[in-house]
């Protein structure tokens, strides 16, 4: 990464943040937010799925058609358990959790994965490495003594705030890789050039559309005092 490339995707990421504040502190701007982000990946996906369904065979129509329903259902779930935990107090504060996890997570593999590089993780996605999986759990767990205080009447004890942590960063990587994998088979290097620096919208959220309902998910049922 070049530094004109790293200085692209840093003010995209300001940017990006400061718009997640502001949809944490107005509902209009977070409906828009939520819809934008919904109808722009979803099309993205779409121009992935044409790619790799590209035969005009039934089969592959089908299950482009499919992939694109499935898709289109998850998106709009995604949206809904995001829009209804930041209406809720009590919900607003995990959810923010949950998101700075996820940029923790991208920030930890980035950096570690460009100081300490070493072997690949995986064949999916060559740019990954193990040094940057690492890092990923380890800038996201940094967040444990800053939400501890905050989120500490909510939680059984530190131990499962950790837990929550560790998972979350793991569905995080691995939405990563989901896509990366789509992008590999549809034989592309972004989703889109959207957003400067980053790619396509779907290449900045896609850890995030695995992490944040399974993490909404996990919260709820096993680490929260009912």
């Amino acid at each position: 990464m070049t530094l004109k490339d790293f200085t692209k995707r840093l003010i995209t990421s300001v940017l990006l943040i400061i718009l997640l504040v502001l949809s944490f502190s107005y509902s209009f701007i977070l409906i828009i937010s939520l819809i934008l982000v919904s109808v722009i990946s979803w099309i993205e996906f779409n121009k992935l799925n044409s790619k790799i369904f590209k035969k005009k065979n039934k089969k592959h129509i089908f299950y482009k058609l499919l992939a694109n329903i499935l898709s289109l259902f998850y998106l709009i779930i995604f949206s809904l358990i995001i829009f209804f935990s930041i209406s809720q107090d009590d919900l607003k504060l995990v959810i923010l959790f949950l998101f700075s996890i996820c940029i923790c997570s991208d920030m930890g593999g980035l950096l570690f994965g460009k100081f300490f590089k070493g072997k690949k993780l995986t064949k999916i996605s060559p740019n990954k490495t193990i040094s940057g999986s690492i890092g990923s759990f380890i800038l996201s767990l940094a967040l444990v003594p800053i939400f501890n205080i905050y989120l500490k009447l909510l939680f059984i004890d530190l131990y499962n705030l950790i837990l929550l942590v560790i998972i979350v960063s793991l569905l995080c990587q691995i939405g990563d890789l989901f896509i990366s994998f789509l992008k590999r088979k549809a034989k592309v290097k972004d989703t889109s050039n959207i957003l400067p620096g980053h790619g396509g919208l779907l290449d900045r959220i896609d850890g995030m559309l695995l992490a944040i309902p399974f993490g909404m998910i996990i919260s709820n049922f096993f680490i929260f005092k009912i």
